[in-house]
This record gives structure tokens, sequence and C-alpha cells, in this order.
């Protein structure tokens, strides 16, 4: 490619969103991020004459393994640096790339502390999942994290990386099995460490809301020893200290609908599962309150245990258990249930985290042509989420089958009974039992050692490596169900089932759990036999061993070197997690069963190769096999093509295949049992309205050692044009097809399918055949679909130098479009969720928007940087999918499409504002406002990620946060 070197450069950083290109083509502050910057970017801070005049080093970019002098591959690649961290206003690598368009729908963000995999932060490149989003350190993998997203999904942590060890992050923006195997089927995130450093830098920030909660406070130290060339070694060490204080729902009380589940203000009515907890909502259906509601054994009527109306058919009264004693939320339920906002009060937007990251690496020149290298990570992290009390009555699945729990009653004879004398359901939300907090201890090593070099003429780089990753829960604030049944109504039944606890056993005989306005009865003992501290642990490990060279072979063909790479690996993977406490048997109510076990070995070959051809084109091709254990093996070739008709124009285009292999939640021993929401289209053709809108169902899904890999095939095509200095444009066209798709079975199909389980003591009297609830939808992991995803990505940049010495200004931006986002079932018919609320099955109804931007606006001048960035989110309809017959998926309490009349959430748009300043030449302050303009998130009253809120706007749920540090230099 007949590309200048500023040409390249421009290029090189543009791709990567753009924050590079604005800190490294000015002269000011340009040291620090040519530190950081790949060669070629170095090259552009210089005069054009001298740049040419050096002689361009050889660099290996991520999707390729042969080395060259061309930063600029035919493969799409975003680059992100160590000063793009700063310059974003973001603390981490994790951070930053959770903002960035090319990172959609399936994400998990370290917000998102009530998942399946809390702690952690993963990446979802074209909206496919974690899972099929590689993540490499240096060009090699990584064990992931111990707990999978939804309990299936493995994927790395980014959290593990301190930001002062960060060279840079290239992101490549399609499938690359053909050269990393299984995994990277939407992508490749490469996070590239430093090799080399000498000195000592010291950096300091803290951060705060304007609320003043929030605070999240990072130390960083980096020192590095030693010469490459003078004394032939250099080692260093980087090390981060990072602290997240918890940011409480109940302290954004003037943020509308953020956290809250009472909407009635908003156009909803209490009688749908967002008007509040509490709720009556009709015949023999009731929300749990806070005091409790009961009921009436010969009419199934609910009534509130506070409610002293005649009507209600209580055998006695209980003027203490008023609504009014347990809180201040407004009321007006037509049913009569004594409303709160659970969320609101209890919930966090935020969770603690506590995190220490090591960075350490060595290297020895200890000849002219070979090097040895080792490194050492070590992180390790501590973080606390918190949600909702438990309710009494929450469902479960389990391996033994569905466990509900809806027949949960007070006792004949419970003081606490309104219908004292006969058993009464009740529907209880637990508030003295207090919140359910989640506890995670995570840590994570990873040691490498290798050498590289020179050798008959081939370039050789070969390493072993040793990964594991431990995670511990515990959790509090769960109740046990054979002992919360005995502790509410001892039968015989169940006070025998319940004596196999030793602290139930311990409790004096009679002992029972009161409720509400009497729970300050209640002894510590009652307490920890009815929520015991439940514990579960997670391991994962990789072992690697890996061989790669590559060489140029000049002079077979006039047009330039052809170049070859080959390589092999060989490694092992294991994963193991054990179930949380009383899981296996379904006796935690409203906790879901999630446990694996498995463990598969791999050999792979692969060959890479790029052939110059006449007219200024470029040829590259790869193939790799893949063997597992357990699954067999995988051919996935690649093919490239780059052309360079002028110096400022190339085209370029790509064709791959790819796949990943089951991971061992998936096919191992073991299974899952979750929640996922949907609708009862049986019951509601019956006439049970409340059947009709989503509402939360127990998922239980089991591994399936049958399953096979899933496959894809992807093509990309682009054009480059850098029509004037420091002004370069872009445009790449791409589409990717994944087939044989492992999924949880379709909740929608099971239901159609009658593949669930009911409870017929929910049944509606007056409603003939009506079946009950479902409590548990069933199914196994599958290969069930195929999926084609199609979008267009956008690249722009300008930079222009202001006349009289007032600095360089410098804009880009970075869009990406979604055509299409489409499935379709093994059994025929595809649906399209680009621009809509799905795919709710993968995305904690996340949303699938079809634009996501982000655009970055610099200003340069002697000591000081200003940038401000802007992210934006495209509107999307409330809808499951396109052309859902269903309708809208929420609506306000007169029927109209919810949450704006025209059935669709709104865009959102966040500035963030970052300021940098050099008082001297060892000292740099920072400080920055992410969400400058105090954005309101949109109200989403589908998402299940967040509470009415989405959770990928996050930004706007927290408000406005100051940042302001410094760094010294020794």
């Amino acid at each position: 490619m007949n590309e200048t070197l500023i040409s390249r450069a421009v290029r090189r950083l543009f791709a990567g969103g753009g924050v590079a290109g604005l800190a490294l083509l000015v002269l000011p502050l340009a040291a620090a991020a040519q530190e950081a910057a790949p060669v070629s970017a170095q090259a552009t801070a210089q005069a054009p004459e001298q740049a040419q005049q050096q002689a361009p080093q050889r660099v290996t970019v991520t999707g390729s393994l042969i080395r060259r002098t061309q930063a600029e591959t035919a493969q799409e690649v975003l680059t992100v640096n160590r000063a793009d961290i700063e310059k974003s206003g973001k603390q981490t690598v994790a951070d930053l790339l959770q903002t960035l368009a090319v990172n959609s729908q399936g994400a998990v963000p370290n917000t998102f502390g009530n998942g399946f995999a809390p702690g952690a932060s993963g990446i979802s490149l074209r909206g496919l999942g974690v899972a099929s989003t590689l993540v490499l350190i240096n060009g090699r993998r990584v064990a992931p994290y111990g707990l999978s997203d939804d309990g299936q999904k493995q994927f790395t942590d980014l959290n593990m990386i301190p930001a002062d060890a960060v060279d840079r992050v290239e992101v490549l923006l399609e499938g690359a099995s053909s050269i990393y195997g299984s995994d990277a089927i939407a992508g490749v995130v490469n996070v590239i460490l430093r090799n080399s450093y000498k000195g000592q830098t010291v950096r300091v920030s803290d951060g705060i809301s304007d609320k003043w909660d929030g605070e999240t406070t990072t130390a960083a130290y980096t020192f590095g020893f030693g010469d490459l060339d003078t004394q032939k070694y250099n080692a260093v060490l980087s090390a981060e200290y990072k602290k997240v204080d918890n940011i409480q729902c109940k302290d954004r009380r003037d943020r509308d609908w953020v956290c809250r589940v009472d909407l009635r203000k908003f156009g909803f009515s209490a009688q749908e599962s967002l008007g509040g907890t509490g709720a009556i909502t009709g015949n023999n259906a009731a929300g749990s309150a806070i005091n409790g509601n009961v009921r009436n054994p010969t009419t199934f009527d609910y009534f509130n245990r506070g409610n002293l109306a005649p009507a209600t058919g209580f055998t006695r009264f209980f003027p203490g258990a008023a609504c009014a004693n347990f809180t201040r939320q407004p009321q007006g339920d037509p049913g009569g249930g004594c409303l709160i906002d659970a969320p609101f009060q209890f919930s966090q937007i935020q969770p603690v985290q506590e995190s220490l990251a090591l960075y350490g690496r060595g290297t020895w020149q200890f000849h002219p042509n070979h090097q040895a290298f080792t490194e050492l990570i070590y992180y390790t992290s501590s973080a606390d989420s918190s949600t909702t009390p438990s309710t009494v009555s929450a469902s479960e699945g389990s391996p033994v089958g569905a466990v509900s729990n809806a027949s949960v009653a007070l006792g004949a004879t419970h003081p606490d009974n309104p219908y004292f004398g006969t058993a009464a359901r009740l529907r209880y939300l637990a508030a003295d039992v207090g919140q359910r907090v989640t506890h995670v201890d995570s840590n994570f090593i990873r040691w490498t050692a290798g050498m590289k070099g020179s050798l008959f003429g081939w370039d050789y780089d070969t390493a072993i490596i040793f990964s594991h990753n431990n995670v511990w829960q515990k959790r509090n604030g769960y109740l046990q169900r054979n002992v919360a049944f005995a502790l509410l109504n001892p039968t015989p039944a169940n006070v025998a089932a319940a004596m196999v606890d030793p602290n139930y056993a311990a409790l004096p005989p009679g002992t029972l759990w009161r409720i509400g306005e009497n729970a300050g009865l209640n002894s510590p003992a009652v307490y920890a036999a009815l929520s015991p501290t439940l514990h579960s642990r997670a391991d994962t490990e990789m072992d690697l061993i890996d061989f790669k060279a590559t060489r140029d072979f000049a002079g077979l063909l006039p047009t330039g070197a052809i170049g070859l790479a080959v390589g092999g690996e060989f490694r092992h993977e294991k994963s193991e997690l054990l179930p949380v406490t009383g899981t296996p048997t379904g006796n935690i109510i409203g906790l879901g069963f999630s446990a694996y076990s498995g463990s598969h070995n791999v050999s792979a070959l692969y060959s890479e190769g790029l052939v110059p051809l006449p007219n200024k084109v470029e040829l590259t091709g790869a193939i790799r096999w893949d063997r597992y254990t357990d699954v067999g093996s995988s051919w996935t070739p690649k093919a490239a093509v780059k052309w360079t008709p002028l110096r400022s124009v190339a085209v370029r285009g790509t064709y791959a295949r790819g796949f990943r292999a089951p991971s061992p939640a998936e096919n191992g021993v073991g299974g899952l049992a979750a929640f996922a929401t949907a609708s009862d289209p049986v019951r509601c053709a019956l006439g049970v309205q409340l059947a009709c809108s989503p509402a939360s169902v127990a998922l239980v899904t089991r591994g399936n050692p049958a399953l096979q890999p899933e496959h894809s095939s992807s093509w990309d095509v682009g054009v480059i044009w850098d029509p004037l200095p420091r002004t370069s444009l872009s445009v790449d066209l791409w589409r990717l097809k994944r087939r044989d798709e492992i999924n949880q079975v379709v909740v929608a199909d099971a239901i159609a399918a009658g593949s669930v389980v009911r409870d017929p003591s929910t049944a509606i009297p007056g409603i003939p055949n009506d079946p009950g609830a479902i409590s548990v939808v069933e199914g196994n992991f599958i290969n069930s679909s195929q999926s084609v995803v199609k979008g267009i990505d956008f690249d722009a940049r300008y930079g222009y130098t202001l006349p009289r010495g007032f600095g360089n200004v410098s804009v880009d931006g970075k869009l990406t479009h979604l055509f299409r986002w489409a499935r379709t079932e093994r059994g025929g018919g595809t649906i399209d969720f680009a621009g809509t609320h799905g795919n709710c099955d993968v995305t904690n109804c996340a949303g699938t928007p079809r634009n996501k931007a982000n655009v970055h606006l610099n200003w340069e001048r002697e000591q000081w940087r200003v940038t401000a960035t802007v992210n934006y989110r495209s509107p999307f309809k409330n809808l499951l999918f396109q052309g859902d017959p269903s309708g809208c998926a929420s609506t306000f309490a007169n029927g109209n499409p919810a949450p704006n009349g025209d059935c669709e959430i709104d865009s959102f748009t966040t500035v963030d504002l970052t300021a940098r300043w050099k008082p001297a030449p060892k000292w740099e302050v920072f400080g920055s406002i992410q969400n400058l303009f105090d954005k309101l998130p949109p109200l989403d009253p589908l998402t299940y990620g967040a509470q009415s809120y989405n959770p990928q706007d996050f930004e706007g749920a927290r408000g406005r946060m100051l940042t302001l540090g410094a760094r010294y230099t020794f």
C-alpha cells in the first residue's frame, strides 16, 4: 500500500473512534501520547518530511500474524491507547470500552450487580453477546471469569488490567477464528500492555457525583528500570487500586422514574406489575405487601392485613398493621393493597467495588537475536450488590424440578393470621429480614513466560501460560423455603421438612416467624435459621503453550515480498461452578440454580499468507484447524484484499468463517434455573387479563453434551479516503451470519409447546378451565437458531490549526448503524430485533437500538488539553421484535402505548468533558465531568437489567459525576 506515513497513521488512529488521533496529531503534550502509541502513530507527531525519512518499523496488528510496516491492514481495527482512556474521563479500560459505539446489546457492565456475573465487565461486539467476543492480552488468551453471564456465556473480565500498564487496545471488528480460534465470531479485543518502561509515575484521582455519593478513588504507581539497548534488560511494575462506593436508589428522589416500580404518576396502573409492590391485582392474585396480603380461604380474594373493613371476613383485626405504619408511599390501590416502592427503597444504582490490579514484566535480551520475557498479572476484587427483600411466595426451578411457593400460608393458629382458625395464603415482602445482598470476591492470576527473536530467517514467538480465576459468592437475606414454611405454618409435614436444618432444630418447639408490625418479637436465632449466609464458588483455568513464526520471502514476485506465518497451540480449559447453598433442591425462595462442571483439551494449527499483487493490490489468506476433545474438529478459513488505487484512497474487503465451541456451562454437567419475562397466551385467551402482560417466570435449562459448535460466516467491504491533511473518512459495510446458535429454549416457544409447570391453586374461580399461573418453563440448551446481523460503520475526522497560536482543534466521530438483527428458529419463522426492545432472551431486555455514536471534540494549546465527548444512543420501539402481533410491550392505565404514547423508548445523549493541564514538566493535573448536562435516562418500563431505566443509560441514572486528579513523573 502506497499511502504516506501520515495517511497511514491518521487512518490507524481514526479507526479507533478518533480519540487517539486527537492527542497525537498536535505537538503539545505529545510525549506521553507517543509513549503509548503505535510506531506509525508516533511518526505522525513529526513533520511529514521527517516522518518519511525514518525507516519504517514492523508491527503486528490484531487479526494478523504477519509483521508489516503498514499499520493499516485490510481489516477494520479500532485502536484505543492509554491517552484515550485519560481523555475520556473514564477510570479504566473496561469503562471506556463499554461506551464505544461498537459495543452493543448483551454487554456486561460493572453496574449490573444483580445479574449472574456480578463484579465483572464484558464487551459484546455487534450485539452477539460476550461469549462471541474474544478478549486477548498481548495476543494470547485469558482464563474466563468464574461466573457466566446469564449462567451460560463465559467471558473475560476487562477490569483486571491496570490502566497505566496499557499501551493500547486494538478492537478487531470482524470474525477472526482463522487466527485465534473459538469465540472470535464477532471480533477480538486485544489488550496490549507495556513491554518496557523506565522511570516512575504516581497517579491519584477522586471522583464523586453531584449528589455527593458514588465516590470513586483511584491510586496508581508504575515503576520501570533497565535499558534493553544498553543494559540488555528491562523490568516494569504497575499497580492500581480502585474503590467505588455505592449509590442507593432512594438517594435519587429527584430523578423521576429512575429505580421506581410505582409509576402511577406517569400514567401506569397500580394493577399492573409496574404499579407498585404490594398491590392486589385481582381475584386470587396479589403482590407481596410489606405488612402482608392474605387470601380469604373461602372467596380466594386477597386483603391487606391492615384492612379493618368487615367485608374482609377477618376473624381478628390488626390495627398495628395499618399501611401508614410501614410506608409513606402514596396509596390508592383499588384492590386495597399496601403499596410501597421496594426497588426504590432497597435497591442500588451502583454497587460497591474495591480492587487491586498488578502487572509486572521482565525482559532479557540475552542474545542480539533472542529475547526472553515473563509476565505476571494479578487482580483481586471485592464487590457488594443489593436488591429488594425476598418475598415468601416466589417460585424457582431446580434440578429436581419446579418448586412452587404459591401455597405458602399463615398457619391456622399463627397469631398474625387475620383468618385465625383457618390457614390462609400469604403474600409478604420480608423487609424485616433485610435486603438481599450478594458479596463477590474474585482472584485472578495469569503467568506467562516465553521467548521471541529471529532464527534461520524466521521471526518466532513462543510462550507458556497459566491463567486461573477463583470467584467466591456470599449471599444474605435469602429465605430457606423449608424453614420459612415451618415458621409460618407449622404443620407436621412442614416441621419435619425443616428439621434437617440444625439452626431450625435448635429453636424452641412452636417457634413462629412473626411478620409485619410484630417482626420485632423475632429472636436473632429465628433469622439465623430463616436466612443463613449462602455460599458458592467458581473456578476457571486455562493452561496454554504456543509457537508462531513469520517470515518474508523477497525476490519471488516483482510486486514485493511474500509474507508467511505459521503456528500451533495446545491448551487445557476447565470450568466449575458450585451451586449456591440450597439451590440444588430448590430450597432458596426465588433464587435460581446455576452449576456446571466441564473441561476439554484443544489442539490447533494455523497459517497465514500475504501476497502483494500488481496494481497495488494486497491479498491475505489464513486457515486454522482446531480439535476439541468434546466436540470434534473445525476448519476456519479467511481471505482479505486491499487495493490502493490512489495514495489517499484504499478499498478493503474480507470474508471469514468462524466458530464458537460450547462452554462447560452449556455442555457440561449441571444446569441453570433463572427467570425470564413472558406472557401466558393460554390464560390470556381465557380472559385472565393479568396473564396478557409480560411477567416473571422461572426458566429451567439443563446442560446438553450433544451440543455442536456455533458456526459463522461474515464479510466486510470498506473504503478509506484521506482527502486532505489531518482529514480522513471511512465507510465499512458488514454482514455476519451465525448458525447453530446455542440458546436456552425460547420462552414463548416452550410455553406454546406446553413445556411448563403450572400452579393449579392460582386458578381464578369463575373462569372455566383456568390451568393456573405458569411457575416454571423447562428445556435444555439447544442448537436452535441462526442470526443475521448487518450494519455499517462510519468514521470521520478533521483537524485544524487555529490562527495566532490559539492551538489546535480537531473533531472525529464514529457511528454504527444496524440494518438488521434477525433470528430464525429451527422450526422456521424469522423475527428482527433491530430497532426494538428485544432480544430479551439474551440482553436483559436492554434493547437493540439501530444507531450508536461517539463524537469527540478536542482543543489543545501549550500546557492545556480539553476534550468533549458526545455519546449517543438512538430511540427504539418498545416492542419485543419488529411486527410483534402482541403490540406494544407496555401500556398505560388507559390502554395507550407506553412509555410516551408512541411505544418508543426515547434516545439518550450524554456529554463528557475532560481537561488536562501541565503546570510543570513533571506534573499534570486533570479533571472530568461525566454527563455534563445531568441528562435523565428515558423511562423504560420493560427492561429488567435496571428498574424503569435502561442499563445502558446508567450515566443518566447516576447523574453528573466530577473527578479531579494529578500525575507526577519522577
